[in-house]
């Protein structure tokens, strides 16, 4: 009977190990640094795998500035949209689309000397945004406080300063809250001086902590949208397409310059920049700049219109859904660097290169003129006086057949109809001069 019951006992025991040992810790979600879009796919891959894997928590720690707004839009998409409670730990700084995200989280707490609010929307100039933004970003706010019992007033005041509360904030002033005011609005449940002082206030202190790290695919999406790197896959692009344009074949810097709209296009299509819009611009665009490069080398119409839908697809690919002027402002300059760039390195090329010591083994440096004996074909006096038709009109150019030959030839009268009889008169390389014979 006693060692029935030590068996039952090592049972019991072995039975609660697993449990203790498999319980899962709180995954905590990195927000610092501007809320861009390439943001948003890390925190939406990191909600959803809290919630899969059953995670008792989740705590976002946020030290952010601010940034695009459609940014902050779908990471509190993907805040509200989990399953399991979501807490705020402001090490810093949530101000404008960072106290969008903290509001949109369960509980919120303030690390000592951390501040929230100042979530006004401006233009590239630091001027406040038109009315119609702010009250989009009002109604934005508003909802989230409604929707965690606060008074939604104090979220519309962090975004219009022309909102007063007595006691909090007075008209013409932007609502910021350090952290204790925070804590007695009401808009912050508590101050934590670190994530284990969260946890232990939560009651999750046994759990323990898992970071949920930026994947090397979200780092590159990240790295290739970053507005430094944008403008220089922009002028890599630019430049490749140009120099295959006054090329007659597809080489090195057409590959180049594909790859790097690819990398630009691509980077932005998966941060939500871009669309279908965007892509079926830059479609035609490639299909205008294969007939430029293919069909009719040189450049032409179809070298304006490669031009001109790759540019238009570029510019909508920077604004993203809901643009704002700030928006534009940052898309406008982005294609001035970008243009710079091409305009500077397209000088050094053309103008330093061709004299430099490495340019020189690619560089023709010596004339080739027709005194020195250079000729680009060789002069066919034999055709002179020869005598045929016009197969097409010569405007003054096109094409005779001369004998058993069909060449083409330059009319010395200016138009010629076609199936007059010609002449030969001139010879010079490439062009053979006609005029009409006299019956």
């Amino acid at each position: 009977m006693r060692w029935q019951l030590v068996a039952a006992a090592v049972c019991v025991a072995l039975h609660a190990l697993p449990a203790t040992a498999q319980r899962e810790p709180v995954s905590r979600i990195v927000v610092t640094g501007t809320i861009e879009l390439g943001l948003a796919p890390y925190v939406r891959r990191a909600v959803r795998e809290a919630n899969e894997a059953g995670a008792p928590a989740v705590v976002l720690d946020i030290d952010t500035f601010g940034g695009r707004v459609d940014a902050a839009q779908k990471i509190v998409v993907a805040v509200s949209a989990s399953q399991i409670p979501v807490y705020a730990l402001v090490s810093h700084n949530a101000w404008s689309a960072g106290a969008m995200i903290a509001l949109a989280a369960d509980s919120i707490f303030m690390t000592p000397g951390s501040s929230i609010g100042a979530a006004t929307p401006v233009v590239g100039a630091g001027e406040k945004a038109s009315e119609k933004m702010v009250s989009a970003m009002r109604g934005e706010f508003r909802a989230l406080a409604e929707r965690r019992g606060l008074d939604p007033r104090i979220a519309e005041a962090m975004v219009d300063e022309e909102i007063e509360i007595d006691g909090v904030v007075e008209s013409g002033k932007l609502l910021t809250l350090t952290g204790q005011e925070a804590i007695e609005l009401g808009v912050a449940q508590g101050e934590a001086a670190d994530m284990d002082d969260l946890l232990s206030q939560v009651g999750l202190e046994a759990n323990g902590v898992a970071t949920i790290s930026v994947n090397w695919a979200e780092g590159l999406v990240r790295f290739l949208s970053n507005p430094i790197v944008a403008p220089i896959l922009l002028s890599i692009g630019t430049l490749g397409l140009i120099i295959e344009i006054k090329t007659p074949s597809f080489g090195i810097a057409g590959m180049a310059g594909v790859l790097s709209l690819a990398a630009f296009f691509g980077s932005h299509l998966i941060v939500g920049l871009a669309g279908w819009e965007e892509i079926i611009l830059l479609g035609v665009g490639m299909i205008a700049m294969g007939i430029e490069i293919f069909v009719v080398p040189g450049f032409g119409l179809a070298g304006i219109v490669a031009i001109t839908c790759i540019g238009v697809a570029t510019f909508m690919a920077l604004l993203g859904a809901i643009p704002t002027w700030s928006d534009m402002a940052r898309a406008s300059g982005i294609l001035v660097v970008a243009a710079s760039i091409v305009a500077v390195v397209l000088t050094v090329i053309l103008k330093y290169l061709p004299t430099s010591t490495g340019g020189r083994g690619i560089f023709l440096q010596a004339a080739t003129d027709r005194s020195a004996g250079y000729i680009a074909e060789p002069i066919r006096e034999d055709l002179i006086g020869v005598e045929g038709v016009a197969v097409t009109d010569l405007r003054p150019a096109g094409t005779a057949q001369l004998g058993d030959e069909r060449l083409d030839v330059v009319s010395d009268v200016g138009f010629v109809a076609k199936g007059t009889d010609v002449r030969v008169i001139q010879s010079e390389g490439y062009r053979l001069v006609v005029e009409p014979v006299d019956d």
